[in-house]
């Protein structure tokens, strides 16, 4: 059944899902100091507040404010606001600091793009970690979810993997926003098929949802050594973990977080993009939702996001 939501409901969603993201990003983040150990989540112990977010948040911040301003993404202002707003100390990649530099000292977004990695364009994880916001924002429209996040991604990702990690990253966030006001938690099996469809085959992104469905139930040392955990930084050895942690968990919010700290890597990031999707589904503060003592532990987001 199609229908339309009204602005409101959009930004409530994405909303939750912004929630869902920064609190696994900051609560990831803590686990890459000596203070803490994936033991310790597990346990139900939780690091010290507050828990500093990282780039992944303050991207998927400007993201939000990009979609609150005029209801889709304008690259051209985007990327002035990726600039504008980058803060170094919040652990953004040297391949990303220099597209950013670029744009900021005038170079417009396009020819910054695609001058990363001698010209390749950059296949690196940072679309898709920003965009589970925008996915649920645009829960009535895969279709538009997906070309809203091919939009928002090249403005620092030209090449296809990158995209692609993006696209499929919204889409999962759309349909669980969808199955959310639906009432319905789709079968593991049946979210990531519709992942894939949205995706064009070809791309090692596509090829990696594909695999995660046939390990649906399998111990994650194994999904880990088959689909990555985000150590490359890629979208390839990122994104496929990611969907096969939402699926597995969608209805739990606590469960995906311990899951991506468990598998290790770049568990910033994957606690983002997964705890992004989940909590479009979930809520926030709502039985396997995001914990409102999470939430308040979690560093506030910046004043203009807010």
């Amino acid at each position: 059944m199609s229908f339309t939501l009204f602005v409101d409901a959009r930004l409530a969603l994405a909303r939750d899902s912004l929630a869902g993201l920064s609190t696994g990003d900051a609560l990831g983040a803590q686990f890459f100091l000596p203070r803490a150990a994936p033991t310790d989540l597990a346990g139900g112990a939780l690091p010290p507040a507050p828990w500093e977010w990282t780039d992944d948040t303050e991207m998927a911040c400007s993201v939000l404010a990009e979609l609150t301003h005029s209801g889709g993404i304008n690259p051209d202002r985007l990327a002035l606001a990726f600039a504008g707003r980058c803060s170094p100390l919040r652990g953004y990649g040297a391949g990303a600091m220099t597209i950013l530099r670029l744009i900021r000292a005038g170079t417009p977004w396009p020819l910054a793009a695609a001058s990363a990695f001698d010209g390749q364009g950059s296949c690196g994880n940072g679309a898709a970690m920003r965009v589970g916001p925008l996915g649920a924002y645009f829960a009535d429209s895969t279709a538009r979810a997906a070309a809203q996040a091919r939009v928002s991604a090249e403005v620092t990702h030209a090449h296809p993997e990158g995209i692609a990690g993006a696209v499929a990253v919204a889409v999962a966030a759309a349909l669980a926003a969808r199955a959310r006001l639906d009432g319905h938690r789709p079968a593991p099996e049946r979210l990531l098929a519709g992942i894939a469809a949205a995706l064009e085959p070809g791309t090692e992104v596509h090829r990696s949802v594909s695999r995660a469905a046939g390990l649906l139930g399998r111990p994650l040392d194994r999904v880990v050594a088959e689909l990555g955990n985000g150590s490359r930084v890629t979208a390839q050895d990122t994104v496929g973990f990611t969907l096969w942690v939402a699926a597995t968990h969608l209805d739990d919010y606590p469960a995906t977080i311990q899951r991506c700290v468990q598998a290790g890597g770049d568990l910033d990031t994957t606690a983002a993009i997964a705890g992004a999707i989940v909590a479009a589904y979930t809520g926030v503060g709502t039985p396997g939702g995001v914990p409102e003592s999470w939430l308040s532990a979690r560093e506030p987001l910046p004043t203009w996001a807010a």
